[in-house]
């Protein structure tokens, strides 16, 4: 898991937390070859994920 990015961080956390979650749900359930190669730790992958901008989000209204 990338501490580091995460101390740093400064945007709003609960967002990143909600995203992360609902990614880590989604490789989960889609069980990746990606997924498979980082033992299955879903949480640490989705949150490499987001900070490295493989995968973006955004808040709906």
């Amino acid at each position: 898991m990338p501490l580091e990015q995460l101390i740093e961080y400064d945007g709003n956390s609960y967002e990143f937390t909600v995203a992360v979650t609902r990614r880590a749900y989604q490789l989960a359930v889609l069980k990746t070859p990606e997924v498979e190669k980082n033992n299955g730790k879903v949480v640490s992958l989705s949150t490499r994920q987001l900070f490295s901008k493989q995968v973006e989000y955004r808040v709906l209204d």
